[in-house]
């Protein structure tokens, strides 16, 4: 990735479409939604994540690879091999309704999306520092409330918004941008349960100003913004993408 200087004398990068962008954790929901808006716009997207490659209708311009947080050097390998990175992006997240109150199930839940977080930033650090590249990660609405029948998914996603402030203001002399997206009432397969239930579903419905739930794309819009040039002074921010749920 080349940079080009503004009038201001400002870095930034030369041509965006060509960004060549990660997406951990992107074989479904938001993730595969934050693919395929980086895809449509013309960047080089690899999804990784747990059986990538049975997804076959990828569309053009993403590359699905393999890939489970959990095993050792997993990330850093599969970073290694795949060379220059610009963007990348920290979807990959397991919920375990209820058992997550089992110390072994708590371990392993934070090992993907807290633990596995970690690993793929400091994986990326350096191809990132090359191109002056971004990371945004996915935190939640319990990074800000409990969760009482999800503890280890609540202080993994408490702990992502720690972790991007932590790195953002760690890496920023190196070039590197960290923010991220806080989604709220999302509609996809980890809050399945939660849309089947009525009563749960209306409670949620009438405490988003919005009215109504909110679609992966509508977090895909974020992360582009915040991994684009109109984002560039922008790092540390965790931004919440919930139809005003947050603010009510």
């Amino acid at each position: 990735m080349t940079e080009q200087r503004t009038p201001d004398g400002v870095a930034g990068q030369a041509d965006t479409a060509k960004r060549r962008v990660m997406v951990v954790g992107g074989t479904s929901g938001i993730g595969a939604a934050v693919a395929h808006r980086f895809a449509s716009s013309g960047a080089d997207v690899t999804v990784a994540g747990l059986k990538a490659g049975n997804h076959d209708a990828s569309p053009v311009g993403v590359t699905t690879v393999d890939l489970d947080l959990r095993e050792p050097s997993a990330i850093e390998e599969l970073v290694s091999a795949h060379g220059s990175l610009d963007v990348l992006v920290n979807s990959a997240g397991i919920v375990r309704r209820d058992d997550e109150f089992r110390p072994e199930v708590f371990e392993d839940v934070l090992a993907v999306n807290l633990t596995g977080t970690m690993r793929a930033c400091v994986a990326a650090r350096s191809s990132l520092a090359e191109s002056s590249g971004c990371i945004v990660n996915v935190a939640s609405m319990l990074s800000y409330f409990g969760g009482p029948r999800v503890p280890g998914y609540s202080a993994s996603k408490g702990g992502v918004v720690q972790l991007t402030k932590s790195l953002a203001v760690a890496w920023a002399a190196e070039g590197i941008r960290v923010n991220a997206v806080a989604p709220g009432w999302i509609r996809t397969d980890l809050t399945s349960e939660l849309q089947q239930r009525p009563a749960a579903a209306g409670q949620i419905i009438e405490r988003t100003p919005m009215g109504r739930w909110g679609e992966p794309s509508d977090v895909a819009g974020a992360v582009e913004f915040l991994a684009g040039p109109n984002a560039a002074f922008i790092t540390g921010v965790v931004l919440p993408v919930d139809g005003g749920y947050l603010a009510s």
